[in-house]
């Protein structure tokens, strides 16, 4: 790879990380409702979702990926269900405040990762720039293992930054509510965020 190709590439990947979607959203959702330690977890799984995807570009399985396009679809549902149960569970559970918590969040490290990665792995913006976009900007069958490993750590780290940076910003303002009715509303909305992820995932084409 040159240096004008590493460029191009993280600068696409900034504007696929940064712009708003379904990872984005979910991201600053769990940062609201639980904090920044968790919604760590849910980027770590769009981040590997994000890998799968540029693994399958690499290795020219794009074929077999538009092949499983039933695979796909049940997994838009089963990842909408997934992300609307926990908004719901969001929403109705009773607030903690943010000085309160004392460590304790929502969901668990794996489910929050779990959460994540089926985000990524439904998410048609992420299909058509690994498996469509990604080939004309990139020569795939030029590229050898340690350029393979090289955009792999662009992705990770780009991605990882973006995200991380929305779940701090999301999590500082989350301190800001200090009493159980603030509290409460910021849950339902967090909540709500997370129930329209999940439609929006469920529904988009």
């Amino acid at each position: 790879m040159t240096l004008y190709s590493i460029i191009g590439f993280s600068l696409a990947m900034l504007v696929l990380a940064a712009s708003p979607g379904p990872g984005v959203f979910a991201t600053v959702a769990r940062a609201l409702a639980s904090g920044f330690r968790p919604a760590l977890a849910v980027i770590c799984g769009i981040v590997l979702g994000d890998i799968i995807f540029l693994l399958f570009a690499f290795f020219g399985l794009s074929m077999i990926a538009q092949a499983l396009g039933d695979l796909f679809f049940i997994v838009k549902i089963c990842g909408g269900a997934y992300l609307i149960f926990l908004g719901i569970r969001i929403w109705i559970r009773k607030p903690a405040l943010a000085s309160n918590e004392n460590g304790k969040h929502t969901g668990t490290v794996w489910g929050n990762f779990v959460s994540g990665l089926i985000i990524t792995l439904s998410n048609p913006k992420v299909i058509l720039f690994y498996c469509g976009f990604l080939p004309t900007f990139l020569d795939l069958s030029a590229l050898t293992l340690s350029d393979l490993a090289l955009v792999v750590g662009i992705v990770t780290i780009v991605l990882a930054s973006v995200l991380s940076t929305y779940a701090l910003l999301a999590s500082r303002a989350r301190r800001m509510f200090t009493n159980q009715k603030a509290a409460q509303r910021l849950n339902r909305a967090a909540g709500g965020v997370m129930v329209a992820t999940g439609l929006v995932i469920a529904t988009r084409s």
